[in-house]
């Protein structure tokens, strides 16, 4: 699947690999991109792509990726400026990280996760994720019965492609228990919709990056990093949202790349 002339919905696209994928779709030659992001600067993001670009590809969106309104305005504007999107990288996440069971040292009392925490988590990771990518293969199911195609055949070339992010995390790893089970959720997520979607011709896989040099993993500390996350990493360095971004693009322009693609640098949690 040739990635020239597509059109692609990135969210989480004003940071980290969601930027870098954006950035890396512009230089193969994609159409247009939606940034989706939280971040009160993606316009200027969007601004600073295009310039790097030397055209403007990059379409800023600013909203709630669980909110299912700005969602469908998304694809709507996608389509109403440069045509049907068959590209979706739905990399916006969160995490909430604490141990699931801590004792209080003064009062002895065990305190467990806190639920709404873990709500949050699985509402931005792992629904909106999947809803983003339901979107996408919902209307191309449309387009296609619109013009009287059913099932979908090999001669038509690729419909489209999903790529979710999952995590090395996905395995487990202390202090992640809303993180990593969302991670792990993807997994089941892309299976499922990996068999549903070919019907319209749409594939559906999962990369898991390790740690990355994302703001998310900044926010842990340097000092974390260095004594945490760095020692149990062959590689020796985090791994740059570039090396994840032509990961993606690879996954998302090879038809014959399925399931699972673990870029994790040769990260193991210890126990």
């Amino acid at each position: 699947m040739d990635l020239s002339n597509k059109v692609a919905v990135i969210t989480g696209g004003g940071s980290g690999i969601g930027r870098a994928v954006a950035a890396a779709m512009a230089r193969r030659g994609v159409t247009g991109v939606a940034l989706v992001d939280m971040n009160e600067s993606i316009g200027q993001i969007a601004e600073t792509l295009n310039a790097d670009a030397g055209r403007a590809f990059a379409l800023p969106f600013r909203g709630d990726t669980t909110d299912e309104a700005f969602r469908v305005s998304v694809f709507d504007e996608m389509a109403r400026r440069f045509g049907r999107v068959s590209l979706c990288v739905p990399a916006a996440g969160i995490t909430r990280d604490d141990l699931a069971v801590r004792i209080d040292k003064a009062t002895g009392k065990a305190r467990i996760y806190p639920l709404e925490q873990f709500k949050l988590v699985v509402d931005v990771n792992l629904i909106a994720p999947v809803y983003w990518a339901l979107e996408m293969i919902g209307r191309i199911a449309e387009d296609r019965a619109a013009r009287g195609l059913k099932r979908w055949n090999p001669d038509e070339g690729m419909q489209g492609a999903v790529v979710f992010i999952g995590s090395v995390s996905s395995q487990g790893n202390r202090g992640q228990i809303s993180y990593a089970s969302t991670k792990a959720g993807l997994e089941g997520a892309a299976a499922t919709i990996t068999k549903e979607a070919m019907f319209h011709g749409v594939r559906c896989s999962v990369i898991h990056p390790g740690f990355t040099d994302t703001p998310m993993v900044r926010a842990m500390g340097m000092d974390y990093v260095a004594k945490n996350i760095l020692p149990y990493t062959q590689l020796g360095r985090l791994i740059r949202p570039e090396e994840i971004a032509e990961a993606i693009c690879f996954m998302l322009a090879n038809s014959a790349v399925s399931g699972e693609l673990w870029v994790d640098a040769g990260w193991h949690a210890p126990a």
